[in-house]
């Protein structure tokens, strides 16, 4: 403590600091918001809709705000203790009943799945593999967070935020979506508000794969040309690429 009263003001003023704290407050501020673009991709179906939200925390602040006829919400209760969703399960627990029959029906498909869990790789990966075993053929993967707009907002400690990005944690879920980017069986784009909103399918023409020069997936090679990486995009872009 006396070491961080003693250099915090030359900290507070770092260059990084400061660029660090500017681009967090950026963020917060851009629009729209996922529920919109999730909102968006239900609209482009022509017939009665089936929503899956994998890591709810607050219903209100996303999930409440989807409109489909049918919606199911899948979280642990980790962080929002009262958990009112529909199975109160990991991801990986809700997916092994799911694929067992043991839940819902065993026809059950979705047109779009939200994947907002733990925000870690490897959890991020699985769950994206897990997704397009129930996702229709014309549906779409969606995903928060593949947009980290700092080495701090993509740490993989959610629990050190003594940095500039404080409580903010888009983890690594970017390494996940720039992984599946590189499948040449999907096309993928990413929509670059609300800290990147990650967009998979397997029908759409929302972007070609590429190959990943990035083989280690160091931040800030991945930052350095995130437009490639991500195929970065606008929401206007998206929907000239859909309409």
């Amino acid at each position: 403590m006396v070491n961080y009263i003693k250099y915090g003001f030359r900290w507070l003023n770092h260059s990084k600091t400061r660029e660090g704290i500017s681009k967090t407050k950026l963020e917060i501020k851009k629009s729209p918001k996922r529920h919109e673009i999730i909102n968006f991709l239900l609209s482009q179906f022509n017939c009665a809709t089936n929503y899956l939200e994998i890591g709810v925390r607050n219903p209100d602040h996303n999930f409440n705000k989807i409109d489909a006829d049918k919606k199911y919400s899948v979280d642990p209760g980790v962080e929002f203790k009262s958990n009112p969703v529909d199975f109160q399960l990991t991801s990986d627990a809700f997916f092994e009943q799911l694929e067992a029959q043991k839940i819902l029906t065993p026809d059950t498909l979705f047109d779009v799945i939200f994947i907002d869990g733990l925000h870690l790789a490897e959890q991020v990966d699985r769950d994206i593999s897990n997704a397009f075993k129930f996702i229709k053929p014309d549906g779409f993967v969606v995903l928060h967070d593949c947009n980290p707009p700092t080495e701090w907002h993509a740490r993989e400690d959610y629990y050190f935020n003594m940095t500039p990005a404080k409580g903010h944690w888009n983890g690594t879920t970017w390494k996940a979506f720039v992984k599946w980017r590189s499948n040449p069986e999907v096309q993928s784009c990413c929509v670059d508000t609300d800290w990147g909103i990650g967009i998979l399918s397997k029908s759409a023409a929302i972007g070609s794969s590429i190959s990943i020069s990035n083989d280690f997936f160091e931040y800030n090679t991945f930052a350095n040309d995130r437009k490639h990486y991500l195929n970065l995009v606008d929401f206007e872009d998206l929907k000239g690429f859909l309409l």
